[in-house]
């Protein structure tokens, strides 16, 4: 990488003046004021204590035996109590172009994650009912993070994680075997007291209805599976279509069901038993998590109905993923399991496994505005927002971009007004607005017979605005592995946000098509590296780049 440039002066610097051991130290970070420079380090503050002198005397001494290429650095600056500040001469640009230039449409991409093999679990909502807008941030969080961690070299799972069994599932059957009897004519059916009461329910069973003739179906345990059966496949096709308007994929999708059938779920109880973690009490099975962990509260893991409760099976499906090899498993929950997590995790290290292999990533429920006002019910449907209601809406691009923007741990606010904006003040819009301005451009040239082509000195590029673009355009793959490594995916649209900034200003700036050939080359590369830059970031946000707008 380009910073190599300016790191290896400052390491053979040190060695110099015999701090050969103090390399490790050296560490650099990007001054958030332009003035303070390109670069900055605090090298010789960390070594005044060891050296018994002043930072800044430290960092004279350490300027004063480095040795660059010539153009690579136009000066430096010792500031406050010792900082060193860096700034980036003209030939450290040609060289930042040139290398961008070598990689363009794999810019960005790293292998620093090569190697290691990655569980991202995400979705993960059962088949009882259409995805709500608390699904739609889990999943543009969960996809985005897997497509963060695939451009840093990492072999990465993405999973959905189900349950098809059990009380939410009967109750799915009672409620469509009602609504098939209601069909039928037999108004007084009763319904379910917990039933669900979507209008997707009276879909089903008038699908169910034209199969059978719309006939009366008996009560049976075999009829009552048939309705179970109908409702699954029915939600899981609707759950589907609805990830694909997203442009999500799956690679696995695990059957809660399948960790009670092969006696996994039983092996997490018994081996719990055997370390004497797990007893009876009251008819139930309790975990003795205040042994494994002081500050925890035993738990109920099997209850005296002999039902499970929510931490055992998950328990079950932690090991299985760290047994089979996951060097990181990321799991993506809402604000509501925050309470189940530090007992699920106990119980996987109390089964002799390593949790620290387990980030669970936690987000904030989503509140739709309109206006500063709560919004709860769709104007076209008039009933409460689906996922797939917000994406006819408003678009897969903008929701999706929507529920990343800002930080997990914030309560996101989704303000519809903005959403539907088609302006600047529209963040989706103001990105895709940049990509789609530089395809006009080389429309243009087309158009008019321009060539975009030719031998490129970037020596012309001297502007500020192509510096200042240039600098913003070199951190793309440093914002993707920053982003990665911290699982953030809005640290992505903060940067993007930065390099379109830098674009605009460029733009107006710096005149295009009316340059003399030769800067003119120079300027359509720049302009090809940013449209790369800007392609490449939004499709890891899995937003589309659009050439017209």
């Amino acid at each position: 990488m380009m910073y190599d440039k300016i790191i290896q002066p400052f390491e053979k610097a040190l060695e110099a003046i015999g701090l050969q051991e103090e390399v490790t130290l050296l560490s650099f970070d990007i001054p958030k004021i332009v003035s303070h420079g390109d670069l900055s380090t605090n090298i010789a503050m960390l070594l005044a204590k060891k050296l018994g002198k002043a930072p800044r005397v430290i960092a004279q001494e350490i300027i004063e035996n480095m040795k660059f290429e010539e153009g690579i650095v136009s000066n430096f600056e010792i500031a406050g109590a010792g900082f060193i500040n860096v700034r980036f001469g003209p030939r450290y640009y040609e060289l930042v172009l040139e290398e961008m230039s070598s990689q363009l449409q794999s810019y960005g991409r790293t292998s620093k994650g090569k190697g290691l093999k990655v569980n991202v679990e995400y979705v993960s909502a059962n088949p009882t009912g259409l995805l709500h807008i608390g699904h739609g941030r889990n999943t543009a969080i969960g996809d985005t993070v897997a497509n963060l961690l695939e451009w840093t070299g990492h072999d990465v799972t993405r999973e959905y994680y189900f349950n098809n069994a059990g009380n939410q599932m009967n109750n799915l059957a009672l409620s469509i075997r009602a609504r098939y009897h209601h069909k039928a004519g037999e108004i007084e059916y009763p319904f379910p007291e917990d039933g669900y009461h979507g209008t997707y329910i009276q879909l089903i069973a008038n699908e169910l209805s034209e199969l059978h003739g719309n006939t009366l179906m008996d009560d049976s345990k075999e009829t009552l599976e048939q309705f179970r059966l109908a409702g699954e496949k029915w939600c899981f096709a609707a759950i589907m279509q609805t990830l694909d308007k997203m442009k999500v994929k799956q690679d696995v999708f695990y059957n809660e069901d399948s960790l009670y059938s092969t006696g996994k779920v039983q092996k997490v109880i018994d081996d719990l038993r055997s370390k004497g973690l797990a007893y009876d009490k009251d008819g139930a099975v309790w975990i003795a998590l205040s042994h494994i962990d002081e500050k925890l509260t035993d738990r109920v893991i099997v209850k005296s109905s002999g039902e499970p409760t929510y931490r055992l099976p998950d328990i079950a499906y932690h090991r299985d993923k760290i047994e089979r090899g996951f060097d990181l498993i990321v799991d993506i929950f809402g604000a509501d399991h925050i309470a189940t997590i530090p007992d699920v995790m106990a119980g996987v290290k109390a089964l002799g496994l390593d949790s620290g292999k387990i980030k669970v990533l936690i987000y904030q429920f989503v509140t739709l505005t309109e206006n500063g006002e709560q919004v709860k019910m769709s104007k076209r449907t008039g009933k409460s927002y689906t996922l797939d209601d917000l994406i006819e809406e408003l678009g897969a691009d903008v929701v999706r971009f929507f529920f990343i923007m800002r930080g997990i741990n914030t309560h996101l606010e989704f303000d519809l007004s903005l959403a539907r904006e088609q302006s600047d003040r529209n963040p989706v819009f103001y990105l895709q607005y940049a990509h789609a301005r530089i395809s006009s451009i080389f429309a243009n040239a087309a158009e008019k017979d321009i060539s975009t082509l030719g031998n490129v000195d970037f020596g012309l590029l001297n502007h500020t605005a192509e510096w200042e673009l240039i600098r913003s355009l070199q951190r793309f793959p440093e914002a993707i592995g920053r982003a990665a490594q911290q699982l953030e995916p809005q640290m992505m649209v903060e940067y993007l946000r930065e390099v379109a900034s830098c674009f605009h200003t460029f733009y107006h700036e710096c005149p295009i098509m009316r340059s003399e050939d030769s800067l003119r080359s120079a300027r359509f590369k720049l302009l090809e590296i940013t449209k790369t830059v800007l392609n490449n970031g939004l499709k890891i946000l899995g937003v589309t780049a659009p050439d017209k707008m």
